[in-house]
């Protein structure tokens, strides 16, 4: 209940000199009791008069702050919501956009084998004339492969001891007994080309076979009749070649 008023009033007597606690005392000990409560009592009004506004405004602060906190806990709250909802969103979106991607790399994928496919089917159009032509030559060569084979083994077994202008000539011979007996065979038969391939042929001519007909004809004989082969060789050609030939095979010569 102090008032500014009453503070005042006290003012002149807290100026005096003899107005304090240890003055009191000596006069009267209870009096220098009430003197210093008297002082206090002033002071708090002087504090109190600069607290109250504060406190005042500490309660108003106060109130703007839980208003302001309601409104943050409500916005908090609306914000968690949207953020679920944004995480669902996302969720969906991701899962979308991987879908996507899924289908883009099918679909690229699928261009692959379409292209892929494609440049077969055109690669193919471009065999089919191929594949016909041989498919016909493959069953001519069925159809002719009775008359083939006898002519091949009439070569090994009789045409050894004579040259290249007579085992011509019984070849045509035996070609016109096979018109009368009606056996087919290849008109445009190559029995080098029946009986040996060309790597082998290299292979003898590396070994020292000289590479004309006659000497590649001789060699068939050689390494594909039945009987063991006599041959008359002056120039000694044959002998070096069966030299090199059989050398890894543990050749024995008798001179």
């Amino acid at each position: 209940s102090i008032t500014g008023e009453t503070v005042e009033l006290l003012e002149p007597y807290f100026d005096m000199e003899d107005y304090n606690l240890e003055t009191a005392k000596k006069v009267c000990g209870n009096v220098a009791g009430l003197c210093s409560w008297t002082q206090a009592m002033a002071y708090f009004y002087g504090i109190n008069k600069e607290v109250l506004p504060l406190k005042a405004n500490l309660a108003l602060q106060e109130g703007r702050l839980a208003a302001a906190q309601t409104e943050l806990n409500n916005a908090q709250m609306q914000l968690d919501e949207k953020q679920m909802e944004l995480d669902q969103v996302q969720s969906m979106y991701d899962t979308a956009m991987k879908e996507k991607q899924n289908l883009l790399d099918d679909a690229e994928a699928c261009r692959r084998k379409m292209n892929n496919a494609t440049a077969l089917i055109e690669g193919l159009c471009g065999e089919k004339l191929r594949w016909t032509a041989s498919s016909k030559n493959f069953q001519n060569q069925i159809t002719n492969l009775v008359g083939n084979v006898l002519l091949a083994t009439g070569f090994l077994s009789y045409s050894g001891p004579f040259n290249q202008e007579y085992r011509n000539s019984l070849l045509q011979l035996w070609k016109k007994e096979m018109d009368n007996s009606k056996i087919p065979y290849s008109n445009d038969l190559n029995l080098t080309g029946m009986l040996v391939d060309n790597a082998t042929v290299g292979e003898w001519n590396l070994q020292g076979l000289p590479n004309d007909d006659l000497s590649i004809q001789n060699g068939i004989i050689v390494t594909k009749a039945s009987r063991y082969p006599l041959l008359i060789d002056p120039q000694g050609q044959g002998k070096i070649w069966i030299k090199n030939k059989e050398k890894n095979n543990g050749l024995q010569v008798n001179s």
